[in-house]
């Protein structure tokens, strides 16, 4: 047994319960998601359950230069990038915003108070969330009433098409922002306090501290958020859309995820859905190399 190996058995023994408290993370990675990567080998097969893996025939891409050549294709992506970039760009700036109007509270008591109130949307069961949606955008909702109390007219929100995408990104800044924020709560208590108390002796009012000592600061925090975000543009959860959208809808709140289920779980097409969920997963990969490569030439900031 050389060296290496027995410091290495030695360290494993020091920290060994680390180790057993991360056991069971490693294992639900390994059960719940590398193991069913064998299962996206059926993308390139004609799957039948009865068949099973090995006995399907091989078709190579032909799934995917169907979903290519299919009605659906243009559709879904223009959807899915619509809907993502509107959350990319109003919803990843809301937490940071918000971390930093926190930031420069000083009454401990009112910060815990909005703290609360933003954190508990968090918490709240997606079905609770589109029904408080559906109850307050719907021709009798309140936001109706408050409308109507203002001279304007009742709007069935639900059932424009033009509507969806707002009220989408909306609701998902409001549940998401205050539990968002933490990371960069997090990353702000992190910054030396002598940078202000010198920017302070300098004349730099509170304005001034925030745009040259704080953003600054957590810029790398920002940027590695950015570049996970970036990774996951062509995710957008089919759950939310599926409760909110409708036949009257559908033509602009269709997304790749959306396809996905009705094609795999309703439809029962497991290597065609399968195949447009690999195509996915692929674009959402070079997407995030690529933001992690510009970010590492840009600023020198990046995942790896």
């Amino acid at each position: 047994m050389t060296q290496t190996i027995r410091k290495f058995l030695r360290n494993i023994y020091r920290w060994r319960i680390v180790y057993l408290m991360f056991l069971p993370v490693f294992a639900y990675y390994v059960i719940f998601h590398y193991i069913p990567m064998y299962g996206a080998v059926i993308a390139f097969k004609n799957y039948q359950p009865a068949a099973g893996f090995k006995n399907a025939e091989w078709i190579g891409l032909k799934h995917i230069i169907d979903f290519f050549k299919s009605y659906y294709f243009v559709r879904l992506l223009k959807n899915t990038l619509r809907i993502s970039l509107t959350s990319l760009i109003f919803g990843f700036p809301a937490p940071i915003l918000l971390a930093l109007l926190l930031n420069e509270v000083k009454s401990s008591g009112y910060k815990r108070i909005v703290q609360t109130v933003t954190y508990f949307p968090h918490f709240l069961s997606i079905m609770v969330v589109c029904g408080m949606i559906v109850n307050f955008f719907s021709h009798n909702g309140l936001v109706n009433d408050i409308i109507e109390i203002l001279g304007g007219s009742r709007t069935d929100f639900l059932l424009e098409p033009s509507a969806f995408t707002p009220i989408y990104v909306g609701s998902g800044i409001w549940q998401s922002i205050g539990w968002g924020s933490i990371v960069y709560l997090a990353a702000l208590s992190g910054i030396d306090p002598s940078l202000y108390e010198a920017a302070r002796i300098d004349g730099a009012n509170r304005f001034s501290q925030a745009i040259h000592i704080t953003l600054p600061g957590i810029i790398p925090t920002i940027t590695v958020m950015f570049i996970l975000r970036v990774g996951s543009i062509m995710n957008v959860g089919y759950e939310k859309i599926i409760l909110l959208y409708n036949n009257l809808t559908l033509e602009s709140a269709d997304v790749i995820s959306t396809f996905i289920y009705r094609k795999g779980l309703l439809n029962a097409d497991y290597s065609y859905s399968t195949a447009v969920g690999l195509f996915n997963s692929v674009v959402n990969f070079g997407l995030v190399v690529a933001a992690n490569a510009v970010s590492r030439s840009v600023q020198e900031t990046s995942l790896w």
